[in-house]
């Protein structure tokens, strides 16, 4: 208990200390003003302008166009895999919608698997396909967050900056030198990192067994620090090629938390607030902290049903109860979706946790700069109602937050909460897609609930219990994913440009509000608690708090 404890206080410890470090490497490398060779060649053989400045409808119509053609090729990639090099178990292409499906999942940064990777896609598929999407989609949202940064800090000025070059810089600089120290410690660890076939065993039973192999290292290190999450293998970081060592899942945990937390001080340095951004990061970290501790209590404590103390079952005995609950909040918090241990068999309480951190809207650290941006969504809602409180115009880093600010901060929060409600009710209510359902009762309910609120959530996790690789599921949940990807960013931009041609005022005005005390951080607080999590009480009571109290009373369904 004591050993996982100290593994538990280390990643906050190391969190809380790498995040300002790398939020200022950040910073230099998304505000210099210096091309080196390698990355101007990479502009003229793209035909790019560098120094081109886009306001926030041209960053949005490249940002989009590039992301179509993206998911486009993706999807051609997993429907012609069969023709394709680097295919030794010769995998057929995949299902049109299934390759629907996993295109826009990768494409949005949600990684939502429908198929277990090492009996579906070839290794084509996987590394040129996949692994490409992860460090896009990653790099994209720097690129969103650094726009909304610069439109408030921007004086009458429509620039936003390029997103050619913040997405250049995001990957060259920043994705691709880390993923690549990560991927060989990984391989050092036991991570397999091979273009073999896989291998015909036979156990001591006498009975034929498939190894699979693959180039797995290279797309877990992106994976975890894109926040993507999608698994090499099916059973993604419970499986021993992905996470052999708990060596491997220490630095996973960590990777997955390392960039969503230093895009919020690159946030605070283009601002010129350091000390806004440790209360955002406060904020965060709190969420996380209570989201664990919950976890950890209800995992550990008494089963009814089982007449014993923790909730074993879907879980790694190498990496014990602790380092399990420790990796879901912060998968589930961070927008990531990988696991190492089955999240459909964790406990009702447990299970509540994870839905809810990703219901928040993927704010508590988040994705790579998708986290911080969207925190940023609820930080105005906060100023307008603080600015209610105060009696005078509500104004946030010398910029004046008005009508349309807060208009499109809701339209914002509400299209990911919208689509999850809407589609799990209609799920529900469709017998074709009950079929899919393998648990009755309120557990399948939650079912059917974390998977939409997942896949709008760019989070990309499941209860596994649910058959999703269906026409109505494929389909469904892409287009939940391009909701809650899309939905939030495009009414960023608008903020952003919107507040970029506002004139800044260095000095704040009587009517501002300290964004740097602890009155914010308990504002900021309550507003994600009761606009973010009091959406959802109706639909997580007759899911997993109903769940709950059915197992006090040793009842299963």
């Amino acid at each position: 208990m004591a050993t996982e404890w100290i593994q538990v206080s280390i990643v906050f410890f190391t969190i809380t200390l790498s995040s300002p470090v790398l939020g200022m490497y950040l910073y230099r490398v998304f505000g210099s003003k210096e091309v080196f060779r390698f990355e101007e060649t990479i502009y003229k053989f793209c035909g790019i302008d560098p120094e081109k400045g886009m306001d926030w409808k041209e960053y949005a119509a490249s940002l989009l166009s590039f992301h179509v053609l993206g998911i486009f090729v993706l999807f051609l990639i997993l429907i012609f895999q069969h023709v394709l090099p680097l295919n030794p178990q010769n995998f057929p292409g995949l299902d049109p919608y299934l390759a629907l499906n996993t295109a826009i999942s990768f494409g949005t940064n949600t990684n939502w698997q429908s198929y277990s990777g090492e009996s579906t896609l070839s290794y084509f598929s996987q590394m040129t396909g996949l692994t490409t999407q992860n460090f896009v989609s990653a790099a994209t949202g720097f690129c969103v967050l650094v726009a909304l940064a610069r439109g408030l800090k921007a004086d009458s000025s429509a620039d936003l900056g390029n997103f050619w070059k913040d997405l250049v810089r995001g990957t060259l600089y920043v994705l691709l030198p880390i993923s690549f120290v990560l991927a060989l410690v990984l391989t050092a660890n036991g991570t397999v990192q091979t273009f073999d076939a896989y291998v015909q065993a036979v156990t001591l039973e006498k009975i034929p067994q498939t190894i699979p192999l693959g180039p797995a290292a290279s797309q877990i290190a992106i994976k975890q620090l894109g926040t993507n999450g999608g698994g090499f293998f099916g059973v993604n970081g419970a499986h021993p090629f992905e996470n052999p060592t708990p060596m491997s899942n220490f630095l996973q945990i960590i990777s997955i938390l390392l960039l969503p937390g230093a895009c919020v001080f690159l946030y605070g340095r283009i601002l010129g607030n350091v000390r806004h951004a440790w209360v955002i990061f406060g904020v965060m970290f709190t969420i996380l902290f209570a989201g664990f501790l919950t976890i950890w209590i209800s995992e550990t404590s008494y089963n009814s049903l089982s007449g014993s103390f923790g909730f074993w079952e879907g879980k790694e005995t190498r990496f014990g109860i602790s380092s399990s609950a420790l990796w879901a909040a912060s998968t589930t918090a961070a927008s990531n979706g990988s696991v190492n241990s089955m999240h459909d068999s964790f406990s009702p309480l447990a299970g509540l946790v994870e839905i809810l951190n990703i219901q928040l809207g993927e704010i508590v650290f988040g994705g790579v700069g998708s986290g911080t941006y969207g925190m940023i969504l609820f930080v105005f809602l906060t100023v307008f109602l603080s600015g209610i409180m105060v009696g005078r115009s509500p104004e946030y880093a010398g910029k004046k937050v008005e009508k349309k600010e807060i208009q499109m901060s809701i339209l914002g929060i509400l299209l990911p909460s919208t689509t999850i409600l809407l589609f799990t009710a209609i799920t529900v209510s469709f017998p074709e897609a009950l079929v899919s359902i393998g648990n009755r009762g309120p557990h399948g309910f939650s079912e059917v609930l974390y998977a939409f609120s997942s896949a709008a959530g760019n989070n990309g996790s499941a209860f596994a219990g649910l058959n999703a690789n269906t026409p109505y599921y494929n389909v469904t949940l892409a287009v939940s994913m391009l909701i809650g990807r899309f939905g939030v960013i495009l009414p960023v931009l608008a903020i952003a440009g919107n507040l970029a041609v506002k004139k800044r005022s260095e000095q704040s005005s009587d009517g501002s509000f300290s964004m740097e005390g602890g009155i914010f951080y308990l504002l900021l607080l309550s507003v994600i608690v009761i606009v973010g999590a009091l959406t959802f009480f109706p639909a997580l009571t007759i899911g997993p708090i109903l769940e709950h109290f059915l197992m006090l009373q040793e009842k299963t369904f």
